[in-house]
């Protein structure tokens, strides 16, 4: 079977809502990525194929096929096509998987996955929000209501499920979530993301130009008392706001190639892709998807769980990976080591190639071979991407 090489990964730093980089366009945001990408391999960007893009507010600055307008936003020519992907949470990973299987079929050779979110121009469910007001919006169909009769699809009430149907109690929720910024701050202090890392100019209050490189939502001075403090999500739930990801901007990005493109461009390969699956189950309990889908990929590749040297589990809520890490007996120190979404923000549609930037660069550091990726999606769906280190 023809393969499919990752030589390129990158990521901007978090920024937090109405923070650090409120001030950029998601378009120009997602351009600098692009651009990073391509100047990794110092190749030229006409060369790439297509741009493939996540992003789940497809509406206001993020309407009218945001990858487009990224390529455009960017240095690179008006000849690259490009596509905008919604797969909810996994919008770039299910991007990656897309720009994969083009280069595996040889109808392609260089691809760009990648994804944005800028949750502070564009706030969660303002796709559905807007239209809504015109009579449009989101709703269930009267089919899907004499399915689901009188559901209301919420993942914080699926967070909550999951939760309880896994026995979670709200100290082990805080203590894990408190790992997740100790986790983050340890790897930014000793500089584990600066490989993956797109340094982009913002402007402070004082107008004063300064290079955004560290993520935002890190609490390095956080503590287990004071997130333990912090008001419940629902009445008799067990997750905060601290147990839950951040609203976060940001952009993030792969570049995949076939053997003919690795040629092409004269390159050694960071990884390749192993093995990809995707599935959906109930849409109800919604943030369940990534433990059958590992099952899944494990039984796939005729693996057991230890074969896999390191997990990026999206942090969506606490539960979720907790649930993923006690159901598949996964060792936790192979889970998220350098902190998740709960300490480094998650820009919905970016975070998919934004995980796998942070798992590849972990695997490099660790001098590890293999890697998953999974993340919980609205509507009951998940990936796994399982890569080898090269």
């Amino acid at each position: 079977m023809a393969e499919a090489y990752i030589v390129a990964a990158a990521r901007t730093a978090g920024g937090k809502r109405n923070g650090r980089l409120a001030g950029w366009h998601p378009a120009d945001l997602a351009g600098k990525v692009l651009e990073s990408l391509v100047d990794r391999v110092k190749m030229d960007p006409a060369l790439v194929d297509q741009v493939i893009m996540g992003c789940v507010g497809q509406a206001g600055e993020q309407s009218t096929n945001i990858a487009r307008n990224a390529v455009l936003s960017s240095k690179f020519p008006e000849s690259v096509p490009a596509v905008s992907v919604d797969s909810q949470c996994g919008s770039s990973q299910q991007a990656l998987q897309f720009a994969a299987q083009a280069v595996m079929s040889g109808t392609m050779d260089i691809v760009i996955a990648a994804g944005v979110e800028s949750m502070t121009r564009v706030p969660m469910g303002t796709p559905a929000i807007l239209p809504a007001k015109a009579g449009l919006g989101f709703s269930k169909s009267p089919s899907m209501e004499k399915r689901y009769p009188g559901v209301q699809f919420s993942q914080f009430v699926g967070a909550e499920m999951m939760a309880k149907k896994y026995g979670l109690t709200k100290d082990e929720i805080d203590r894990f979530s408190l790992q997740s910024h100790q986790r983050a701050a340890k790897a930014t202090r000793e500089g584990w993301f600066k490989d993956e890392i797109v340094p982009v100019q913002i402007q402070l209050a004082d107008g004063t130009p300064e290079m955004h490189e560290v993520d935002e939502g890190i609490r390095f001075d956080a503590t287990l008392e004071g997130l333990q403090g912090l008001k419940l999500l629902q009445e008799g739930g067990v997750l905060t706001a601290g147990s839950s990801s951040q609203i976060c901007d940001g952009a993030s990005g792969v570049l995949i190639v076939s053997e003919k493109g690795l040629k092409q461009l004269g390159v050694q390969p960071l990884a390749r892709i192993h093995h990809m699956s995707v599935l959906a189950s109930d849409p109800v309990i919604m943030l369940e998807t990534p433990i059958p889908v590992t099952e899944l990929a494990l039984e796939r590749l005729g693996w057991k769980i230890d074969d896999i040297d390191l997990f990026e589990i999206n942090e969506a809520f606490a539960s979720v990976p907790m649930s993923w890490i006690k159901q598949l007996g996964a060792d936790p120190e192979r889970v998220n080591v350098n902190g998740g979404a709960i300490a480094l923000g998650h820009p919905l549609g970016g975070s998919g190639t934004k995980l796998m930037a942070t798992l590849i660069y972990a695997l490099k550091r660790q001098n590890k071979r293999y890697g998953l990726q999974s993340m919980c999606e609205g509507g009951g769906m998940s990936h796994a991407t399982v890569i080898e280190r090269l």
